[in-house]
């Protein structure tokens, strides 16, 4: 039996000991060496040959991700290793770096409980490290720190001991700055990572050694032996010594907690059902005998096998042939297989149970973020909430006509398994728009269209989705909309939300939708919290993304009627502003008063909708609309020589310079850049550094348009939507 067959058994046997079970996520910025790292932990628990470890990247099996050495998707692998000869099972998650699949790192979070966070001892934490880091805190997922690459200090940058030291400590001091920030308050001090109490380790995951201060006690190992090593290119010794999967999995055993410890807290921050009730209970404890409650995080495709649903079972255990329900679903589905996954090997078991990631197939309606339950009214997880929104797009459809249905279904398949892709499909033209991150995130996208699913497409140059938003309160200055038989008429004025109310509603703060009578006391308080009138915000009707709906009027009859309409016609609105019919962003429509019909008849759906529409249109037009630009916050290091080309680069592009800080013969440009203006950026800034420049960008949410452009980019987008070119005043909605 060779290795890897044993270490599968182990693992099915240890599945079932919650407290040796411990899942994490390795997060690290683009580049920083996770893959690599999640290889030679894999190998090292005998899951692949030692030789390929960060050579054949096996959590990378989409050739895509080979290709572009970039990974994409978060794949997982169980291994088993041995501390003190008890066995452990570590399930581990790869995540992505790049910015563009920021999603997928935030749905890993939720699967995990503890994450190693990569650093790069020459390049230190980057911006994207802090999203990370930030997405793992706010899950209450504990972090260790790996500073990888330290190979490179020592023969490349050839420092010495104590300016090694130096660097670390400034590595560590800025991690522990983000645990400060964003951890709960009840476990910052715990949580704090150092050298000494064993949470740091460092080492290289490319040469495969490690070392941390318990691993330096263990073995008699010290600094010395590890510079003398590097420095006489010794490194393959070092790895037989200090082998990394050895040292980081035995932090990981040590230092992050088993679902047992894990869910007592994390339960409470991710469910929000009764914790007294069975189900709350079972979760709390983990246990593998109570009701199932498991969350999906992730779906892939697979060629034999069609989808794969990836998941956290948080208490009682999911079987092979049984009938579940993914909550929101029309109907109960039959699990086919249930497995464990080690690379890109699914493990079939009859059963996974408590604490344990699961990959399941069968169940059609799971989705990312969804719940899996035996009982249809389970209450389902929190949605797990994406930092960043879709801003950039592209119109694509098939170049052959025969091949609609099939890239109807593959388009289908995409949105289900990436959240942060949002796909809207024109079935008659059998064109589709699909709104993602970034420019990469939708390359990808159509190169699995064309690849994996083999339907050749048409894609459009990128666009970028602009936000309507309105800059002054039309208070007292009511817009009236009349329904087109008019007997029906509804008042609305509009205004603008506070910056920190527009944050909140973006993390969920209030939830979404139309708030049940019984819940909008709850939402009203929970808007006095932000200094808004906590009498009229108790009159909440609905919330659409950052926008709010409050029935403002007093005693008028026969409007709980027609409730449901009014908040349709907000809807719409949301979805299409009156300038270009962009989405609409950070404002709140109060229906201050209504006339309406005393028959029901009058006042149907196709009265009550367009007027409503008209009314929200019309008050955004006299309250001083603007257009939004989605902007990235940017950075850039590259030689002093070339910096100049490249300020230039970014100036040209209506950027802005926030920061020029220079370290030896590096320079860093940190600023701002609207979206719209980097498209084709990488091939322009590769020319003017001559391919030196490094950069990395992260969307940092939309600003005011410069008024100079605001005539211009209107009339392009209301032309590429068949629109009229100007826009229609407020007579227009008033008639």
């Amino acid at each position: 039996m060779g290795r890897k067959e044993d270490n599968i058994e182990r693992a099915k046997d240890v599945m079932h000991q919650r407290e040796r079970v411990r899942n994490l996520a390795i997060a690290a910025h683009i580049d920083h060496g996770k893959t690599t790292l999640s290889d030679n932990l894999i190998a090292g628990a005998g899951m692949m040959s030692e030789d390929l470890a960060g050579k054949s990247r096996v959590l990378d099996f989409d050739e895509q991700e080979s290709a572009r050495g970039i990974t994409i998707n978060a794949a997982s692998a169980s291994m088993v290793h041995k501390v003190n000869e008890v066995d452990y099972l570590i399930n581990l998650i790869d995540t992505p770096g790049h910015v563009d699949f920021g999603g997928d790192v935030t749905r890993a979070m939720r699967a995990v409980d503890g994450c190693i966070i990569l650093a790069c001892a020459v390049e230190g934490t980057m911006p994207q490290t802090e999203t990370v880091v930030r997405q793992a805190l706010k899950e209450k997922v504990r972090p260790v720190l790996f500073i990888n690459k330290v190979d490179r200090l020592i023969n490349e940058l050839q420092i010495d001991g104590a300016e090694m030291m130096k660097r670390f400590e400034k590595i560590i001091l800025k991690v522990n700055k983000l645990i400060d920030t964003f951890a709960p308050e009840d476990v910052r001090k715990d949580w704090k990572v150092s050298v000494q109490n064993g949470t740091v380790a460092f080492g290289s995951a490319y040469y495969n050694w490690g070392m941390s201060v318990p691993y330096m006690q263990k073995t008699g190992l010290n600094f010395t032996d590890i510079y003398e090593h590097c420095a006489a290119d010794d490194q393959k010794a070092l790895s037989k010594k200090a082998p990394v999967h050895e040292v980081l999995l035995d932090m990981s055993v040590d230092k992050l907690p088993s679902p047992i410890v894990a869910q007592r807290y994390r339960i409470p921050n991710i469910w929000q059902g009764d914790l007294e009730s069975v189900e709350g209970k079972a979760m709390m404890d983990c246990d593998s005998s109570g009701p199932l409650s498991l969350m999906i995080t992730k779906i892939w495709m697979d060629p034999h096998a069609g989808e794969v649903a990836v998941g956290r079972v948080y208490s009682g255990s999911i079987k092979h042939g049984e009938s579940l329900w993914a909550i929101g679903a029309g109907k109960a589905e039959r699990v086919q297989q249930v497995s464990m996954m080690v690379g890109s090997d699914r493990i079939q078991v009859p059963e996974v149970t408590a604490g344990n990631i699961a990959a399941i197939t069968g169940i059609r309606s799971a989705a990312a973020g969804v719940t899996i339950a035996r009982d249809k009214d389970a209450e389902p997880f929190e949605a797990i909430r994406h930092y960043s929104e879709p801003v950039v797009t592209v119109a694509v459809e098939p170049k052959a006509m025969k091949d609609l249905p099939k890239f109807i279904d593959a388009l289908r398949g995409l949105a289900k398994s990436d959240a942060s892709l949002q796909v809207s499909t024109n079935s008659e033209t059998g064109e589709a728009l699909l709104a993602g991150m970034g420019e990469l995130h939708l390359e990808i996208t159509v190169y699995r269209l064309e690849e994996e699913q083999g339907i050749k497409v048409h894609v459009s140059e990128p666009i970028v989705v602009y936000r309507e938003c309105i800059q002054s309160n039309n208070e007292g200055h009511a817009f009236e909309g009349k329904s087109p038989n008019r007997h029906n008429r509804f008042y609305i004025e509009a205004e603008p939300l506070p910056d920190e109310v527009v944050q909140a509603l973006r993390d969920g703060h209030f939830g979404d939708g139309t708030v049940r009578n019984k819940d909008a006391k709850e939402a009203g308080n929970k808007f006095a919290e932000f200094g808004m009138n906590k009498d009229l915000m108790r009159k909440i009707y609905a919330i659409n993304g950052t926008n709010v709906l409050v029935n403002d009027t007093k005693g008028i009859q026969n409007l709980h009627e027609t409730r449901e309409l009014i908040i349709e016609g907000f809807n719409e609105v949301c979805k299409k502003g009156p300038l270009a019919e962009e989405p609409l962003m950070g404002v709140m429509m109060r229906l201050v008063d209504a006339k309406l019909h005393e028959d029901a008849i009058h006042r149907g759906p196709a009265q009550t909708i367009p007027a409503v529409r008209s009314a929200c249109r019309g008050a955004l037009i006299r309250s001083r609309p603007v257009i939004l630009e989605p902007i990235q916050n940017i950075r850039i290091d590259a030689p002093n020589d070339v910096i100049g080309g490249v300020t230039r680069e970014v100036t040209n592009r209506r950027g802005v310079i926030e920061d020029m800080p220079v370290d030896g013969a590096t320079a860093s440009v940190i600023g701002k850049m609207p979206v719209a203006e980097g498209f084709g950026f990488s091939n322009d800034i590769r020319a003017a550094s001559q391919g030196r420049a490094i950069w990395n960008t992260e969307n940092a949410g939309f600003d005011i348009l410069p008024m100079s452009l605001f005539e211009k980019i209107i009339s392009e987008i209301r032309e590429r939507k068949g629109l009229k070119p100007e826009v229609p005043g407020e007579d227009y909605y008033s008639d």
